[in-house]
């Protein structure tokens, strides 16, 4: 099958790209490694050609998953990856030091059963780093051959020009859906200005835009347990929002995932959202919204639900809001 493409630098990719993080961990009980084998071969069958994983994910399993399930079809999409964010030692680690970069790519390369990944991202800011420091790392592995183009993920427009100006970077990573509108603060408008591809990851609001959270009852391990949106009295709320945005898809035809597919997608060319997902229908459901067009009223009814200050509850917890260097709205950082 063939999808609608979009362009992130030199790549011609599908409109929908897939996001391998729930292939391993974060929102319950993964799917076991034949069932996601199964998906990641039935999302390139369907005409998805951009895969998006990193080292953290799984502590490297989401790579691995990826060598073993379609590394033997690799001409056929685009390989994205992630460094700065690791497991050493059975411990997470947020490490930017050149240094650090080298050994995670080098482990990731081999994890993945190749010599050179199309994408590599900056996972999240280090602090103790300059970030010119670490674009450095990543020039040099360019240099190398190992990576082709250089992204970065959750950094704020001020960081994103800073390390442009080191060297071109071909993808800024951030979470966006109609209930996290913090890119359009400022990090949207600079890609825009450098040229740089908009990748917009968790466009179904972590799930929540397609109806996977209708309580708080998490299975252990799941990350949304400790996300404040997530949790009450901030769910029941934002649920009332949720039922808002599902008359919406009823009324239009479609699933409420696809209607916040659609909304993201209608965000521009230039952005290509990555929902992840462990289950194939779902899968199915979500590269079908790359065919389907909202007009102007039905985009303005969703931006209507999803005013400043509609959502309750913070983007992230203190711990998680530290090593994100997005842009937030005065009151979206929890004391």
């Amino acid at each position: 099958m063939t999808l609608p493409t979009r362009q992130i630098g030199p790549f011609t990719v599908s409109a929908i790209g897939l996001g391998c993080m729930n292939l391993n961990h974060a929102y319950g009980t993964p799917p076991g490694e034949a069932e996601g084998a199964r998906l990641l071969n039935r999302a390139l069958d369907l005409g998805c050609t951009f895969l998006d994983t990193a080292a953290i994910y799984g502590a490297g399993a989401s790579e691995r998953l990826i060598c073993k399930a379609v590394m033997h079809r690799r001409k056929e999409f685009t390989l994205a990856s992630k460094c700065v964010l690791d497991m050493v030692d059975g411990e997470r680690v947020l490490d930017a030091s050149p240094a650090a970069i080298a050994r995670t790519l080098d482990a990731a390369l081999q994890r993945l059963g190749t010599d050179h990944i199309d994408l590599y991202y900056l996972h999240r800011l280090d602090r103790k780093v300059p970030i010119e420091d670490s674009v450095g790392a990543l020039v040099r592995a360019k240099e190398a051959g190992k990576i082709g183009s250089l992204g970065l993920s959750e950094m704020s427009a001020a960081t994103v020009r800073r390390a442009h100006a080191v060297h071109p970077i071909t993808a800024l990573q951030t979470e966006y859906s109609p209930w996290v509108r913090n890119p359009e603060i400022a990090v949207l408008e600079a890609c825009r200005d450098l040229g740089i591809a908009f990748v917009a990851f968790s466009p179904v609001a972590r799930g929540f835009l397609a109806g996977a959270v209708r309580d708080a009852d998490f299975v252990a391990g799941d990350i949304r347990a400790a996300m404040p949106r997530f949790v009450e009295p901030n769910l029941t709320r934002n649920l009332a929002l949720a039922d808002r945005f599902d008359a919406i898809a009823a009324r239009v035809g479609c699933t409420p995932a696809q209607l916040s597919l659609g909304w993201v997608l209608a965000r521009g060319e230039d952005v290509i959202p990555i929902p992840g997902t462990g289950n194939i229908a779902h899968l199915e459901e979500n590269l079908a919204a790359a065919g389907l067009d909202f007009d102007a009223a039905t985009l303005a009814e969703i931006d209507a639900i999803f005013t400043p200050g509609a959502v309750a509850g913070h983007r992230y917890s203190p711990p998680m809001q530290a090593a994100i260097d997005t842009e937030s709205w005065p009151d979206d950082i929890a004391a």
